[in-house]
């Protein structure tokens, strides 16, 4: 804000002698001064040094206030960044009790979608005014001549007839196109819709499957239930949320591997202040040793709460036994390499775990009263052999033959013997995971009946269980054979599938798999991934038909 100066006035004495006067006003400072003299500079002049010195006291003003508005403001967000840090750290020093109060049990109805379909269906069109003859557009003006003479009035009325015949013809034509749209519009919608609920309905009946096979004992029902509740249980963001489990129905044991937080992630802003002498903000910490503490209890808390959660939410009493094992993605500080090992290891039967009070314990000691496996300082990220591992071995699997060494330049896959393509199949995908340390296994032969072949990725991150499927077909890939491999998926516990052809796949298949963990793999993906590894074959469809009609075949 700055000091304001009115337009310059002249004025006469009685002798007159002319006198000059300007005012000068700040707003701010509520001053007010009339500024006069002889002359019209000397007036300017003395206004605006006047003006100046307001001015620059005003500046001085504003700029304290400013610094105040500023220091107001920076201790604000230090008391909130204060209040959030204790609350994170509080947190995480209260994870098992955080769980206590909350039922585990699944809902099946809440993974179910009863909506109907949102999008608004089209709106019949406001079709425009029909034109009538009687419109004043139509309506013949006639002078006096053309009533006199005839010609001329008939010429004046055939024109106007013949505007309206055209009106008509394009309101007619304009109709047309906009009924058109709207059935198009209305008939798409209704695909839409019925497509919508269809999915929608198949969604609910495949979660009402798994619920009746839940509560059937299904041991793969089991396991999705499991994961969905370990997925229900809330975490801080930055936790990796990954784990595996498995489950042995003739003893009831359900084993889980785990990631747990590297000790580099956990939260230890603890305090930020304000510092006016320096005007910023300065943040504490907690200590290395406060730190490593709140760590190792963290690690504590979080295999505790976990087989509290799964013993919770077993409705039918199925899991007898769980066992915890933690596992953390670091880096070697000694070497700089990652590492991936089990740190701790906790087993705990059903009958003795639910005899603990979990609102009263301390976790380390509930740790080691339960036998729990692991350094005596989890934060230096010490390998220990889990309790139980996991057996991933699969009693579908079977031995593999080598096939893709044997192809030859330009042999027709589209023609191959079926199991042979399974194999081939199973071999370029073993070499595509090769570089990450994973491993791809045949099951048994079935001939379109489940999968073909399991991959596990030893990503923590991104990898997993990966179900591959192999179709070599001479035929567009529908889209049943994408919700089969989709049903697969679930019912295996798989993060993701693959569905690999000879042929294309239909646009309702790639439909289906879209927002999926679905890869689908035509005819060319499938000659272009062999060609990456040094591979060179061919597919023609219409070759293959002829080969496999001879052979009695398809």
């Amino acid at each position: 804000m700055e000091s304001q100066l009115s337009e310059l006035r002249t004025r006469h004495t009685k002798s007159g002698i002319a006198k000059y006067e300007v005012e000068i006003w700040h707003e701010g400072s509520n001053k007010y001064k009339l500024v006069k003299g002889d002359s019209p500079q000397v007036v300017i002049h003395k206004a605006r040094s006047e003006m100046a010195q307001w001015d620059k006291i005003w500046a001085k003003k504003e700029a304290t206030a400013q610094r105040a508005r500023t220091a107001e403001e920076k201790k604000r967000i230090a008391k909130e960044r204060t209040l959030q840090a204790q609350k994170s750290l509080k947190y995480l020093e209260r994870i098992l009790a955080h769980a206590l109060d909350i039922c585990s049990a699944i809902d099946w109805e809440t993974f179910k979608n009863n909506s109907d379909y949102l999008e608004p269906k089209p709106d019949k069109p406001n079709l425009p005014r029909k034109p009538e003859m009687s419109d004043r557009k139509y309506k013949v003006k006639l002078s006096i001549l053309d009533r006199i003479f005839s010609s001329r009035r008939f010429a004046k009325e055939y024109k106007a007839q013949s505007l309206y015949k055209t009106d008509i013809a394009k309101y007619k034509k304009e109709i047309a196109i906009i009924k058109e749209k709207y059935e198009v519009a209305a008939k798409n919608w209704l695909t839409q819709r019925q497509e919508y609920i269809k999915h929608r309905d198949e969604n609910n009946r495949e979660i009402d499957k798994k619920k009746k096979k839940y509560f059937a004992g299904d041991t793969e029902a089991l396991l999705y239930y499991c994961d969905m509740v370990l997925r229900n249980s809330e975490y801080p963001d930055y936790f990796p949320q990954s784990w595996e489990p498995d489950y042995n129905a003739d003893n009831g044991l359900l084993i889980v591997d785990y990631e747990l937080p590297s000790p580099s992630i956990i939260v230890t802003l603890s305090e930020v202040k304000y510092i006016q002498s320096r005007n910023e903000l300065v943040e504490s910490h907690i200590s290395k040793v406060q730190l490593n503490k709140l760590y190792d209890s963290v690690l504590y808390q979080i295999s505790i709460r976990t087989i509290h959660e799964l013993y919770q939410a077993d409705e039918t009493g199925a899991i007898k036994s769980i066992v915890f094992n933690g596992y953390v993605h670091s880096i070697d500080p000694a070497t700089g390499q990652e590492t991936f090992g089990c740190v701790l290891s906790l087993q705990a039967n059903k009958d003795e775990f639910e005899l603990i009070n979990l609102k009263g314990v301390e976790p380390k000691a509930c740790f080691r009263k339960l036998k729990g496996v692991g350094s005596s300082k989890l934060h230096s990220i010490t390998p220990v052999a889990p309790i139980i591992h996991i057996d991933r071995t699969d009693k579908r699997f079977v031995a593999s033959h080598g096939v893709v060494d044997t192809l030859q330049e330009g042999e027709n896959l589209a023609a191959m013997d079926w199991e042979d393509f399974e194999h081939l199949i199973r071999e370029i995908f073993e070499k595509e995971f090769a570089g990450a340390g994973g491993e791809v296994k045949v099951t048994r032969a079935s001939r379109d009946g489940g999968i073909d072949a399991v991959a596990f990725d030893p990503d923590p991150i991104r990898g997993g269980k990966i179900a591959i499927q192999a179709k070599r077909y001479t035929n567009t890939v529908g889209v049943s054979a994408v919700r089969d491999l989709y049903g697969t998926l679930v019912n295996e516990g798989a993060n993701k599938g693959i569905l690999v052809t000879t042929s294309n796949f239909g646009p309702d298949a790639y439909e289906f798999a879209k927002g999926k963990p679905i890869s689908l793999l035509n005819g060319s993906n499938l000659l272009h991934l062999l060609q990456r590894h040094g591979y060179k074959a061919k597919i023609d469809i219409s070759e293959a038909r002829k080969i496999l009609d001879e052979r009695g075949r398809e």
